[in-house]
């Protein structure tokens, strides 16, 4: 079967989407529904970070930076705890409301 493209989101509402659908799946981000096989903590980071990207001209520099440097936190605390033993999942999808914070105040002010 041909592997689908790699989505990456556009805009700011993709993204909040996409990290509500990482809160759900942390800390592997493997699908379980059978229709994404390829979806894992790798190609899941490389959708965030790629979105942030595309709209970081929207975000600005200081946001947009703040943001990779929390996707990073994030991905280490989810790496940390795969098996969601620890409280390093937690810390990662405390990240994750944060991201949403953030983005959300920026939303607003455009």
């Amino acid at each position: 079967m041909p592997r689908l493209k790699q989505y990456v989101p556009k805009n700011v509402g993709e993204i909040m989407d996409l990290l509500a659908m990482m809160m759900l799946s942390s800390p592997k981000f493997i699908d379980k529904t059978g229709y994404f096989p390829d979806d894992n903590i790798n190609t899941v980071f490389l959708q965030l970070n790629e979105g942030l990207r595309e709209i970081r001209e929207k975000l600005g520099e200081e946001l947009y930076l703040k943001l990779r440097e929390m996707s990073d936190r994030m991905r280490a605390h989810f790496e940390a705890d795969a098996e969601s033993r620890t409280d390093e999942t937690i810390k990662g999808r405390a990240i994750i409301m944060e991201m949403r914070s953030l983005l959300k105040q920026s939303a607003r002010k455009s």
